[in-house]
């Protein structure tokens, strides 16, 4: 099948305005066949290495699965996770990959597919609501079996992670937890200190979006968390141009995360051909920043993690609405 002749299935959806999966469950992948990386293990082999890391993030389903799969395969490669914070762009490819029936088995399913292709390990990005419904064990065992490494659900505060961490863990998953530019330092540090793998610091106050310049409140925030924390600190939101990447890690963090640049090369080309032909250049262009300083030596580590928003939300069944 032609990446160019992608032609999703759409779902028949009722007029209650409910949302429900109607795909075959994901096949059980068995352990052995699921690279066995950690999160932590990774971003301490940058470290003692003086990478820093390039995390890709994009939208699964859009503009259908195969393209994600070989997207998947490209970031892995290339040069060598109602919305809560997702601004327009993620928004709109979540909204086209939804209107194409993309469900949460069929990521899954894509993911066990593609997952022993590719070294890095992939972080899962998703709202609660689908956890919930499905249960977390239940979710945490499947994606773990499909190849995922980690989870990040930025809709559940810091209080609230307690049973979901402890669930991820008994699967061989981390939970990844995000702080803001709002976070206050007390719980900044308590958001470190439970984090798994990295801290991922979120650089502006409001959505994903891309920018034209970086925030010089970053440095400071990134070095508030490595006062309180020896855990890597990965910088995202915004984030579009390789002078992006080279300030971010001239500030010393230790992974930058690009999400909605990617997600519009990849999602709104004229077709899924050029769309990742746009996304690798892009991520290339990222991971080999000409900004850099001639005094600044810094390496970036091609896809090191990949963070993969799995649309999960089409999981919500919402109430019929009576007059």
């Amino acid at each position: 099948m032609q990446l160019s002749q992608c032609r999703p299935t759409r779902l028949p959806f009722s007029s209650k305005a409910t949302l429900r999966c109607r795909a075959t469950l994901a096949r059980p992948v068995s352990a052995a066949s699921v690279a066995s990386k950690s999160i932590t293990d990774t971003m301490a082999d940058l470290k003692a290495n003086g990478k820093v890391a390039f995390i890709p993030f994009i939208v699964a389903g859009d503009p259908c699965l195969d393209t994600t799969s070989e997207a998947l395969k490209r970031l892995d490669r290339a040069g060598a996770t109602d919305p809560l914070a997702d601004g327009p762009v993620i928004q709109n490819a979540a909204t086209r990959a939804l209107e194409k029936g993309c469900s949460l088995d069929q990521v899954l399913a894509m993911l066990a597919k593609t997952s022993p292709e590719i070294k890095a390990p992939v972080v899962l990005f998703t709202y609660y609501n689908p956890i919930m419904r499905r249960g977390m064990d239940q979710f945490c065992k499947q994606a773990k079996a499909a190849g995922a490494s980690g989870l990040l659900v930025p809709d559940i505060p810091m209080e609230e992670t307690v049973e979901i961490r402890q669930v991820c863990n008994s699967h061989g998953m981390e939970l990844v937890l995000l702080s803001t530019p709002t976070t206050p330092p007390a719980r900044m540090k308590q958001i470190a200190e439970k984090t798994q793998g990295f801290v991922y610091l979120v650089s502006v106050t409001g959505v994903t979006g891309t920018q034209e310049n970086m925030s010089q409140r970053v440095e400071g925030l990134v070095s508030a968390l490595h006062e309180v924390t020896d855990k890597p600190v990965c910088v995202g939101f915004g984030v579009s141009k390789p002078e992006h990447s080279a300030q971010i890690a001239a500030w010393g963090a230790e992974g930058v995360i690009c999400g909605s640049a990617l997600v519009r090369a990849l999602g709104e080309s004229a077709s899924p051909a050029e769309g990742l032909d746009r996304m690798e250049a892009l991520a290339i262009s990222l991971m080999t920043p000409a900004a850099v300083p001639r005094w600044l030596s810094i390496c970036f580590a091609p896809a090191s993690l990949i963070s993969l928003m799995a649309l999960l939300s089409i999981e919500l069944e919402l109430p019929e609405i009576r007059s």
